[in-house]
């Protein structure tokens, strides 16, 4: 007999948006052609299986939709999220740290590293450790089977659950058909890298980020595959009929080739040699080095870093500390004066305690650093320190009561030859100049800019005229000028090939005349008038922008009409009237670089290049006294904020400072911080919002700024609060917090369900598996993810916390990426906190407990710790 079957009524809604249903709908339809129907219609022609199947899963997924609904998604991107991956690059900074100290290197270093990453997780996390799901095949399908059942059973019908044969066919397609390839995928160094470069290929390539990357890279691999292209390249462009006007542009793109080809061949002889230098080293025995005076080290944060360490090995910190402690001091009594007489202009009365919390602050200030009783004492002329003894108890403390003493601090600071005289020896000074950016290589020495170059920190050049000079000889305001890049040519000169722009100059005189010429410049020389007009008017740096450079085919036809036209626009806004209006001390700058003359360059190339990465540096250089001025100007904070961390007054207040002022996280013991959640420092009393802390604490740890100074590196945490302040402005914590809701709203997540059919299932038909990429173009995509990395890291941030510290931040990110068991780990966390954040109500974290006990490496952490405390 045979049973009348009632037909099934499919309800095609699932999420209640019509944006995200239409594809969902695709992707199961094609799901269940490419998974189920191919075999299934093999064994029986029957429909109503793959409509119950089909059914079953919407159910799954309205379920699932419903369920994503009633989460506030905020805390999970802005806070769980960010902090599991920066507690996961801790513990990768563990396992090199760890691998660095070990002697054994008989092992792969790869095993090495992954073990020592899987032994840092355990003292992480105690009760968990991923290394088994993440290395084993046959663990990790367990692990996803034993996952997808749970899911199973959270999001399906009772009646479909209990169904076995219904339930172990879903969890199959799930795990091994759908998960598994997914973090496969996700998890493969190669398509990691192609994201990166997908993700940042607006930005144009960097030459300078390109040449630090190969000349910092111990992969001879990674160089072999990138001279190969070279020599390829080489041997096309050779092949070329040069003829007429080319036969300059190939001849210099074939010279740009051959030193990138050279570069190449001297890094790779050096690592094979096993002969690698420290370049630090080799600046300090060989290169000139930069000349920085104390003045400008004692403003400059990095600088004042590495001068601090100096001076604390030499046992003379107390005299370090006792300069920087009174420029807060004077700042902080003058605002505290000037109030005074306001009140007292105003007619109100001035209260009594202004005065005695000034003397109480000098008082302070002698007590630490000048008294008997002072330890260490700063050691300075006694007679000095008798009269200001007797001043300050006698008389009312004015801001420059301790001028005198000062400015002998910071002379025997500058002439002791066991103070700056010997930090200009060290390895601490050429390790401060790598931060800058400012180290000479050492095979350039001998070139025409000069030996030894000295960076005074004033613009220098064939434009000597103060501001007011300027604006005293700008008696031609009213001329009307005009000019434009009429054409463009390659020159080549001395076997230097460049292009050559003609620039036509019309100039309007008073009597209605009119003059007119031709002036000729070369890009380095717009480069040069750039950093000119933006170091004396640097309002002028957010509204200029010069084109950038580049490094191959830059004199390509098709390249310098595109830089003609971008450099005929940044005429067209310098020349712009309101422009001319708003800064009228501009224009003698601007006539000094169009007049028909060979345009003088006032800095070698050196210089220029001390410029161009130190210059940009005075916008973020904060002195002490610009400090104190920024912050809360009560006299016990600025005292507090100047002295902090620099003696036994900053051990008492330092918590409370970095708490009301600062706002950083208060923070842990070093050996306590290094074993936890990077969120531990968290402190939940602190009224300020959550999501720029948690950035600030991922920059924290990507940069690993603990190792730096407690002093400068709460400093370092202000100025990167107000670079992103800078950057986004006030509302910072709200731009993030739409910027989640942006990502998180359903004409997103239609784009993303959107993306993943076509990515599955281009033009509706299954993708296959691509072929595994040729080694040397796995090893090529490497240098140019690392140089799109490194490349777009903003200049300031640079300026703030040191160009060497920068590019290790950044390669030691790039690196931690290039493991695929540690890639998976990540995966997995973020898969944990996901489900943890979508199933509250659920005992999700005590399952993952459960799971990933498992590990051997569990049992031996465990022993350890319980012989450790029976030793006790």
């Amino acid at each position: 007999m045979k049973l009348e079957m009632k037909p099934i009524k499919i309800d095609r809604r699932l999420t209640g948006s019509s944006f995200i249903d239409e594809p969902l709908q695709q992707v199961i339809q094609f799901a269940l052609r490419d998974y189920i129907q191919y075999w299934y219609y093999t064994l029986s022609e029957d429909e109503s299986f793959l409509l119950e199947i089909r059914q079953t899963l919407q159910n799954a997924l309205v379920q699932f939709s419903t369920r994503s609904k009633e989460v506030d998604w905020q805390p999970y991107f802005t806070t769980r999220l960010v902090d599991d991956f920066a507690t996961h690059l801790r513990v990768f900074r563990k396992a090199q740290d760890r691998l660095a100290d070990r002697e054994d290197k008989q092992r792969d270093i790869t095993e090495e590293l992954v073990d020592s990453f899987f032994e840092a997780e355990v003292e992480m996390e105690r009760k968990i450790c991923r290394d088994v799901v993440c290395t084993s095949n046959k663990d990790e399908e367990g692990f996803l089977r034993d996952l997808c059942e749970l899911l199973l059973y959270l999001l399906l019908p009772p009646g479909d659950f209990h169904n076995k044969n219904m339930r172990y066919f879903l969890r199959e397609v799930l795990a091994r058909g759908v998960l598994l390839p997914l973090i496969n995928q996700l998890s493969d160094p190669d398509y990691i890298n192609q994201f990166v470069i997908w993700m940042i290929s607006d930005s144009s390539c960097n030459y300078e980020a390109f040449m630090n990357i190969l000349k910092l890279t111990d992969k001879p691999a990674e160089l072999e595959a990138v001279k190969d292209k070279v020599v390829e390249e080489l041997q096309y462009l050779r092949s070329l009929d040069t003829a007429g006007d080319d036969i300059n542009v190939i001849k210099n793109q074939i010279n740009s080739l051959l030193f990138v080809k050279k570069v190449c061949e001297t890094r790779i002889q050096r690592l094979q040699s096993g002969k690698e230098v420290d370049a630090l080293k080799l600046a300090a025995n060989f290169g000139k080095l930069c000349v920085i005076p104390l003045d400008h080290i004692l403003i400059h944060n990095i600088a004042l870093q590495f001068f601090m360490d100096f001076m604390q090995a030499a046992g003379a910190q107390a005299e370090l500390f006792f300069w920087l402690t009174v420029e807060g001091y004077r700042v902080t009594a003058q605002q505290q004066l000037e109030a005074m007489q306001g009140w007292q202009k105003d007619g109100k009365k001035q209260p009594s305690a202004t005065k005695g919390l000034l003397k109480a602050a000098a008082l302070g200030v002698y007590e630490q650093y000048l008294s008997d009783k002072a330890s260490p004492r700063v050691q300075v002329d006694e007679e000095s320190v008798t009269k200001l003894g007797e001043k300050l108890q006698k008389d009312d403390p004015t801001p420059e009561i301790f001028d005198e003493i000062q400015r002998q601090v910071y002379d025997m600071m500058l002439r002791d030859e066991r103070y700056y005289p010997s930090f200009k020896q060290s390895p601490l000074y050429v390790r401060m100049l790598a931060e800058l950016d400012m180290l000479k290589e050492p095979s350039y020495r001998g070139s025409d800019d000069g030996d030894g170059e000295s960076f005074n920190g004033s613009p220098t050049g064939s434009i000597n005229l103060s501001l007011d000079d300027l604006s005293n000889s700008c008696h031609d305001d009213t001329m009307h000028l005009h000019a434009f890049i009429s054409d463009t040519g390659v020159c080549n000169d001395h076997g230097k090939t460049y292009a050559l722009y003609a620039i036509t100059v019309f100039r309007r005189n008073h009597d209605g005349s009119e003059d007119c010429w031709k002036t000729y410049r070369r890009y380095s020389d717009f480069h040069d008038f750039h950093m000119r007009i933006t170091e004396q008017f640097e309002n002028m740096a957010s509204i200029l922008k010069l084109p950038g450079k580049k490094t191959f085919n830059n004199m390509d036809r098709d390249f310098l009409e595109k830089r003609k036209k971008d450099l005929n626009a940044y005429l067209q806004l310098l020349l712009n009237p309101e422009m001319v209006k708003a800064c009228p001390t501009l224009i003698p700058y601007v006539y000094d670089f169009l007049e028909n003359k060979a345009y003088s360059k006032g800095k070698g190339e050196f210089a220029r290049k001390i410029d161009t990465f130190v210059n940009p540096l005075r916008s973020s250089m904060r002195n002490v006294s610009n400090a104190v001025k920024a912050l809360p100007d009560s006299l016990a904070e600025g005292m507090t904020k100047v002295s902090d961390n620099m003696g036994r007054m900053s051990e008492r207040l330092g918590q409370d400072i970095k708490q009301s002022i600062l706002k950083v996280p208060p923070l842990l013991p070093k050996s306590e911080m290094e074993h936890c959640r990077v969120s531990a420092q968290l402190d939940d009393n602190v009224d300020d919002n959550i999501p720029l802390r948690v950035m600030l604490l991922l920059m924290d740890e990507v940069f690993d700024l603990k190792e730096k100074n407690q002093w400068l590196r709460r400093n370092i945490k202000n100025l990167l609060q107000q670079l992103i302040r800078a950057t986004y402005g006030d509302t910072i914590n709200r731009k993030i917090v739409d910027h989640v809701d942006y990502l998180t709203s359903p004409e997103q997540v239609a784009d993303y369900v959107k993306k993943f059919r076509d990515s599955y299932w281009p033009n509706g038909i299954l993708a296959e598996s691509p072929p595994r990429r040729d080694k040397n173009i796995r090893m090529r995509t490497r240098v140019a993810a690392k140089t799109s990395l490194l490349g777009i890291m903003p200049d300031e941030l640079k300026h703030i916390i040191g160009a060497d510290t920068t590019r290790k931040g950044i390669l030691r990110v790039f690196d931690m990426f290039q493991y695929q068991p540690m890639n998976r780990r990540l995966v997995y966390v973020f898969l944990e906190g996901f489900l943890e954040t979508m199933f509250p109500q659920y005992k999700f974290p005590e399952l993952f407990v459960k799971l990933h006990s498992r590990s051997p490496r569990i049992h031996r952490y465990s022993q350890k710790l319980k012989s450790s405390s029976l030793k006790r």
